[in-house]
């Protein structure tokens, strides 16, 4: 495979020699700078090898680099081994930027190419003021993968569906209604919306054209009186077709999106340079005036309304249940010697497919059996799929996709005998967990503010994760979700009631062991207090966390109390639905640590 992916280095090279070009930028985004995207997009991974999500490509006439984050440090290596890209791990104070490198790389007078569908507004402008300083310009061409990607997939051409109300909680009128308020506002007469997940929160549709993201590749033009919508004829069938029609859109080809733009006659749009492709944003009528915003659509997408959080209540029950009987499973097949990474990966899925409005897994199950789980976006393969031993943890992370929810959720399992280090380093993420469920903050309290909480247990043995410790998840829609997060960057987004995001601090170490603990917690009112209201997390997913790797010396009463509080609720939830045996395992697998 390394001789593959330097053949397609050097194609790549050949070609950008008869552009004239010195070098090209590969990210890992689609058109619609998607976190995941569809087959077709994957040209990054195409060009280099690595199959991580996140990661940027950059080709010189000489050097080829790979830059990612600490998620897939391990998983890069391994996969660029062989090959002339050199791994650029992102974050480190030794790490040059991509401007850095090619300024570093290039002579003045350069050219540094980029397919511009596949960057932002905004990133295009960042790149061009950091490079000027040089002598280097950037120029966006046609995607050179066309013509080198022999076998490239297609488009995704899956038919989209209409999102029943019953489950989405507001119309899609409804919802247009309060768009046009707040594009009243902001002064605009048009609002693009090309995030796939805020199109399909939109339309109340949704699709199968991103793996594990139920969302249909398309762009959204709102109007003060139309609406815009531009789709693959294919993916419309009778059903959608007759949906749209009534709800007043107007549909038109997915290509045509560029030329409408350059023809809008609205005065005004409001776009995010940020969310927007450099191409599609080059193409608005010059005479029309670019309000650069936020899409309104981000949060109002954000904070969940009354019918999807009982939604994602039930959701959560029934994969609770899911997972209490494949723990339960777990624990009795492991002795036999039996079962691997991926088997445990098939049997979760078998469970969770039992579960009523179950429409597929939120993202590809992490299951990293000890050293495994140090590399934070592991994912089993024939090659690397390794025999569970009644010994060490099991790093689990796993999720669902249902009609009336979606879930994340991260257990570490102790399947048996444990070092001390390792017992101590699950005790203190556990610490830094409970610290973040319990926390209360006033109104406008950001994530960064709270982050603190759950790194303070490591940080003080001089340990640390370089992820963030939350993201936004989706209604039935994409399981990384903005725009508030709990991470140590800076995020201007406060957390407000409704939101749903994950609590997931971690600790990894390369050769030995890889450890989080995740829970999905809703956001809710706390009452009123000094200078305003507060609120606080109503921790919503229902699983048992392991206890047999926790030293309970290391814990506080009020973290045992957190604890036990959390497995009465997980038990009274989900033993309803559960038959005798199991009842019973998940009986003793909830019983009350006793405090000091």
């Amino acid at each position: 495979m390394a001789s593959t992916i330097n053949q397609r280095i050097n194609a790549l090279r050949a070609l950008l020699k008869r552009e004239g070009i010195q070098a090209f930028i590969i990210p890992s985004t689609d058109p619609h700078l998607s976190e995941y995207v569809a087959p077709h997009w994957k040209s990054r991974e195409w060009i280099s090898g690595f199959t991580g999500s996140a990661g940027t490509v950059a080709v010189t006439t000489a050097k080829a680099g790979l830059w990612t984050d600490s998620r897939y440090f391990l998983q890069a290596a391994q996969q660029l081994e062989g090959t002339e890209i050199e791994l650029y791990k992102e974050m480190l104070p030794e790490t040059p930027s991509i401007p850095v490198f090619l300024s570093e790389q290039l002579e003045k007078g350069s050219t540094v190419g980029i397919d511009g569908k596949m960057f932002s507004a905004e990133a295009v402008a960042q790149l061009q003021e950091e490079l000027e300083g040089h002598g280097i310009s950037v120029k966006s061409i046609a995607d050179p993968m066309e013509a080198l990607w022999i076998d490239r997939p297609a488009m995704p051409e899956a038919p989209a569906f209409v999102y029943d109300i019953k489950y989405a909680g507001k119309s899609c009128s409804e919802k247009l209604a309060v768009i046009r308020e707040k594009m009243q506002v902001a002064g605009a007469e048009a609002l693009l919306i090309p995030a796939l997940d805020e199109i399909a929160w939109v339309l109340n549709i949704r699709g199968n054209d991103v793996h594990c993201n139920p969302v249909v590749v398309s762009y959204l033009l709102i109007g003060a009186q139309g609406v815009h919508y531009f789709i693959q004829s294919q993916k419309l069938t009778h059903e959608v077709a007759s949906y749209l029609e009534k709800n007043g859109i107007t549909v038109h080809p997915y290509q045509e999106v560029e030329e409408f733009l350059h023809t809008l006659p609205a005065e005004s749009i409001l776009i995010n340079p940020a969310k927007t492709n450099y191409a599609i944003y080059s193409a608005i009528r010059p005479e029309c005036k670019i309000i650069e915003g936020t899409s309104p659509v981000t949060l109002l997408k954000a904070i969940r309304n009354e019918q999807e959080i009982a939604g994602i209540h039930a959701a959560m029950q029934r994969d609770g249940v899911a997972l209490v009987k494949l723990l339960k499973w777990l624990e009795e097949a492991v002795p036999t010697g039996q079962e691997t990474e991926i088997s445990v990966d098939r049997k979760l899925h078998s469970f969770r497919a039992e579960q009523t409005l179950y429409m597929g897994e939120s993202f590809d199950t992490i299951a990293g059996y000890k050293e495994h789980g140090a590399i934070v976006h592991y994912e089993a393969t024939p090659e690397t799929d390794v025999t569970l031993k009644p010994e060490g943890f099991l790093l689990l992370d796993s999720g669902a996709q249902y009609l009336d929810g979606t879930t994340d959720i991260t257990r570490t399992i102790a399947l048996g005998k444990l070092t001390e280090e390792e017992m101590k380093d699950y005790t203190l993420i556990l610490k830094g967990h409970i610290a973040l469920a319990m926390a209360v903050f006033p109104e406008g309290t950001r994530g960064a503010q709270l982050d603190v909480l759950a790194r303070m247990p490591i940080w003080k043995r001089h340990m640390n994760f370089l992820h963030g410790t939350g993201h936004g998840v989706g209604h039935f829609l994409n399981v990384h979700e903005g725009p508030q997060s709990i991470r140590m960057n800076e995020n201007p987004v406060t957390l407000q009631a409704g939101m749903v995001t994950s609590n997931e601090p971690g600790v990894y170490k390369a050769g030995s062991h890889g450890i989080r603990t995740e829970n999905l917690v809703l956001t809710v009112a706390a009452g009123e207090g000094m200078f305003g209201n507060y609120l606080k997390f109503e921790t919503i997913t229902l699983c048992p966390i392991c206890k047999k790797g926790i030293i309970k010396e290391m814990l506080t009463e009020e973290e045992i109390e957190w604890l036990n509080d959390y497995h009465r609720t997980v038990y009274e939830k989900l033993s309803t639905d559960l038959n005798n045996e199991e009842r019973e395992w998940l009986k003793e697998a909830c019983k009350s640590l006793i405090t000091k």
